[in-house]
């Protein structure tokens, strides 16, 4: 579900290192790209990123977008969690994981704001995230976003649009719904005079994504 969502240049990402999650984010990607033995311009060639974002990622100067983490874990090959959570869990049977009002993992992008729910369980064939919807125009995007998987949101507070590259917008107040395919190039926004908030669905995405 997320805005991605693939980037080659800095369009989306907010310059910002104290938006919620930016050192924490910093840190536990560093980690894991040396754990991987790579270097930023190894990573960033296998996750389809700039070289120049990679480093401000890890440097703390911007805070990526969802979809733009989706690249990042497809680069490194692990879960998207793993960039959010300092302990996921084990893929094991019989696993749950609780998320207390307000303890989900954040990060803010230029668009949206998230908040990650159930964080601590790794490889879920399912991503949920607590999503406001800053952006109220469509022209705040650079394009619509594409990667693989399949996405759903319900609109919990206020009013969206979803633009997508194959249909006229469609127009979703409170309680209504939506599923759809991730590969077709889409963008949320919000309609209401505040900013939205939802409920994003998305599947794990595991290849590379396109922008």
């Amino acid at each position: 579900m997320a805005p991605s969502p693939m980037f080659e240049t800095d369009d989306g990402e907010t310059d910002d290192p104290a938006r919620p999650g930016a050192r924490s984010l910093s840190v536990t990607l560093r980690r894991l790209r040396r754990a991987a033995g790579l270097n930023i311009s190894e990573l960033a060639q296998r996750s389809g990123l700039a070289p120049s974002t990679l480093s401000k990622i890890e440097n703390a100067q911007m805070s990526p977008t969802y979809d733009t983490l989706l690249s990042l874990a497809s680069g490194l090959g692990v879960d998207v969690t793993e960039l959010f959570a300092a302990k996921p869990s084990a893929s094991v049977s019989g696993r749950r994981a609780v998320t207390r009002s307000g303890e989900g993992a954040r990060l803010q992008s230029a668009h949206y704001s998230y908040e990650l729910l159930c964080a601590d369980i790794a490889n879920k064939k399912l991503v949920p995230l607590l999503t406001r919807i800053d952006a109220h125009s469509v022209k705040d995007f650079g394009a619509l976003v594409t990667h693989p998987g399949e996405e759903f949101i319900y609109v919990l507070e206020g009013s969206v649009a979803l633009h997508t590259s194959l249909y006229a917008p469609t127009f979703l107040g409170t309680g209504d719904s939506c599923y759809f395919d991730s590969t077709m190039g889409h963008a949320l926004v919000s309609t209401s005079e505040s900013p939205a908030l939802i409920l994003w669905v998305c599947s794990t995405v595991v290849t590379p994504l396109i922008g």
